[in-house]
């Protein structure tokens, strides 16, 4: 497996690449935005891990220009940014997934296996469920096209949905990927959200399996 580390600082590059050849994945590094744009391009990687602050180009502006040129490779993003916004944004420009500083090496090699398990399938710039539609880059909602007003947090949990229609997911991935699970965050937080939702989209958009998780009907 072939992976992409975009890094500026230069001992995390190193450890990252370090410590992933250990793992037995070939590693490269990128010390600047529009290098590692260049790398991702035309390196053919498995997968990318992505800081957001990056001299030249953001990690943000980054991935959504890959995204918007139909590249799919799986994005990791690293950020000190640990806000719930600075992680919708991250989400919403196109990463696969979203890891604070400091953080576990061992939670970010899990979630890095969770990537390449999953691979690149194409992925829609808008995302369509029977009548609903989600535009991230525009954070627009409709259903039926009569548009919907969502929250941020609302908005990120749709979205996490919306990527994987019928299939059941449950509250610790969704409290992982949507919260956080790092963070202190209520436990009973995800039905919360789960029932505004429902309020705004409609009690049949989003079916409960017991002692399981969430599903999004299609």
């Amino acid at each position: 497996m072939r992976l992409l580390v975009v890094e500026d600082e230069a001992r995390l590059a190193a450890a990252l690449q370090r410590g992933l050849r250990a793992e037995g994945f070939a590693v490269d590094v990128a010390r600047t935005g529009p290098a590692g744009l260049d790398a991702a391009r035309h390196g053919g990687y498995d997968a990318m891990i992505l800081d957001v602050m990056l001299p030249g180009l953001s990690g943000y502006e980054l991935v959504r220009t890959l995204r918007a040129e139909q590249h799919w490779l799986p994005v990791l993003m690293l950020s000190a940014k640990d806000g719930e916004y600075d992680q919708a944004d991250g989400l919403d420009c196109g990463a696969d997934d979203y890891l604070t500083k400091p953080f576990s090496y061992v939670v970010l090699l899990a979630r890095l296996r969770a990537l390449l398990r999953r691979g690149a399938p194409e992925r829609p710039a808008v995302l369509a469920v029977g009548d609903l539609r989600l535009d991230p880059a525009r954070r627009r909602v409709t259903r039926a096209d009569a548009e919907v007003t969502l929250t941020a947090r609302e908005f990120a949990l749709l979205n996490y949905l919306m990527r994987r229609p019928g299939q059941v997911i449950s509250k610790i991935e969704l409290l992982d990927h949507v919260w956080n699970a790092s963070l202190e965050t209520a436990p009973n937080i995800v039905e919360v959200y789960v029932g505004y939702l429902r309020r705004k989209l409609g009690r049949d958009r989003l079916e409960t399996v017991r002692g399981v998780g969430y599903r999004l009907a299609m």
